[in-house]
């Protein structure tokens, strides 16, 4: 049975925060050009997780709701986010947010969407977008075929990871989009982004995937040796790269 994926990243937390990258800074003029993002904009942050994306938006000076339903998850972004007095953070989900009806301009969904129940989560987000409010999606989605040691890494993880084909978020596609916003008007912008790691980091890495053999697993320690072999054959002056393309998708609900 595939775990409760509001469970998932429970023994996760602590390098979630400390090897997840962030996001572009781009992302935000985007959103300013195409989405009318202002500081007064009322943000909900739908799986905020350990607050990364939410970070983003406050340091833009938005309101943001860090809505998740992990509660280790949500005790570090709150930790994490503790100086921003514009943060709330809120123990709901996608599908029971907790908010008020229309009550943010702008819905955002770092790394989560593809956890979701999307018929019921979408029914929530008509119902807390104030009118003309928008939905931005958004991933940082690892390249997989434009290094050696990439396409390794990911070789390493179709053959061990525990559920990786199941849970990729690349299942995620443009039909599915379409059906979840009810129309092709949605649309796509992409930005790059890296992350360069040292063994100790590809390792931190590796295990704030959900899908990566935990300790207790007995395919843990193969693993590991096996991402020891591919960092040793792979880097360079001590160190790997993580490329990503970072995947924004935004629009209105019909």
């Amino acid at each position: 049975m595939m775990p409760d994926p509001k469970q998932r990243f429970t023994d996760r937390v602590e390098n979630y925060i400390r090897y997840r990258p962030s996001y572009p800074a781009e992302v935000l003029k985007l959103l300013q050009s195409e989405c009318g993002l202002t500081r007064k904009s009322v943000v909900a942050d739908i799986g905020s997780g350990t607050g990364i994306l939410s970070q983003l938006f406050l340091q833009n000076g938005n309101k943001v709701y860090g809505v998740e339903p992990n509660a280790e998850m949500c005790a570090a972004g709150e930790r994490i986010l503790a100086e921003y007095k514009s943060f709330s953070s809120i123990p709901g989900s996608a599908e029971q947010t907790r908010l008020p009806a229309a009550s943010v301009d702008l819905i955002v969904a770092g790394q989560a969407f593809h956890w979701f129940d999307r018929p019921r989560a979408r029914a929530e987000f008509e119902r807390i977008l104030k009118p003309g409010g928008w939905v931005v999606l958004l991933w940082n989605n690892r390249l997989t075929d434009t290094t050696p040691f990439l396409r390794a890494y990911e070789d390493l993880l179709m053959r061990c990871g525990t559920d990786y084909a199941q849970v990729d978020h690349k299942n995620i596609t443009g039909e599915v989009l379409q059906e979840f916003f009810q129309h092709r008007d949605f649309k796509l912008k992409t930005f790059p982004n890296q992350q360069a790691f040292d063994f100790d980091g590809l390792r931190g890495r590796a295990l704030s995937s959900s899908y990566i053999p935990a300790e207790a697993h007995p395919s843990h320690a193969p693993f590991m040796q096996e991402l020891k072999r591919i960092f040793e054959a792979h880097n360079h002056s001590g160190a790997v790269t993580f490329e990503y393309a970072t995947q924004v998708y935004y629009g209105r609900l019909s």
